[in-house]
């Protein structure tokens, strides 16, 4: 492996992202993790997780965390993911969390930060079943054949868990630490509220991997 083989993974600190950058640090001789800030009524508690998770990976292959901003409060306005308010609940459909052109922000921030450095891969943690037009491969290959091109650097978009299913990933990292992710979109202080659909996602999650879930919920399942 060259010194010059590099990946940047977009990191939410939640189950998915989390797995992934423990998993590819075996593959690359460096490996980015990079967080993008959009303004979501979540994220500071998201990054008290992550940079935890980070810290116990004790790998000189992983770089330094890396903290972008692209605000979209602007254009999302009175979206529940910026005020709070109406959280899809435990029982609202998976398609009640999606966040119009989430993955078109991230990858272009993203691809930015890989052209400058001259690393050629993002991985990004989607998984099977993703319902959502910006998650789909044959937007990621156009995404990254748009990067590459507009940014004269070759840019690979890698999405390695597309077939798999949160439990799956789950007992592919049991040997992480678990406890240190972040799914929650409504949080209580710093932690999981129990009661949103990311964390009932969460729950069902470890269920059918026939693990303990070793999370700390404000309110309990």
């Amino acid at each position: 492996m060259s010194e010059s083989a590099a990946a940047c993974v977009l990191t939410s600190g939640g189950l998915d992202s989390a797995v992934l950058v423990a998993e590819l640090l075996p593959q690359y001789a460096r490996v980015f993790p990079v967080y993008v800030r959009s303004g979501l009524q979540w994220e500071e508690v998201e990054l008290h997780w992550l940079r935890q998770f980070l810290g116990r990976l004790r790998d000189a292959r992983l770089e330094p965390l890396t903290i972008m901003t692209l605000p979209m409060e602007d254009i999302y306005g009175g979206h529940w993911s910026v005020t709070g308010d109406g959280v899809p609940q435990r029982e609202a459909a998976w398609d009640s969390v999606y966040l119009p052109g989430r993955n078109i922000i991230l990858l272009a921030k993203a691809a930015v930060f890989c052209a400058l450095r001259g690393v050629s891969t993002i991985a990004i943690g989607l998984l099977e079943g993703n319902p959502f037009p910006d998650a789909t491969p044959s937007f990621l290959a156009l995404m990254a054949q748009t990067v590459s091109q507009g940014l004269a650097h070759p840019i690979a978009i890698l999405a390695p868990y597309r077939g798999l299913s949160k439990h799956e990933i789950i007992r592919r990292g049991r040997h992480l630490p678990l406890d240190l992710t972040f799914s929650c979109i409504s949080p209580i202080g710093h932690h999981h509220c129990g009661r949103c659909s990311k964390c009932a996602e969460r729950q069902q999650a470890f269920a059918q991997a026939g693990l303990l879930d070793p999370t700390a919920y404000a309110h309990a399942p």
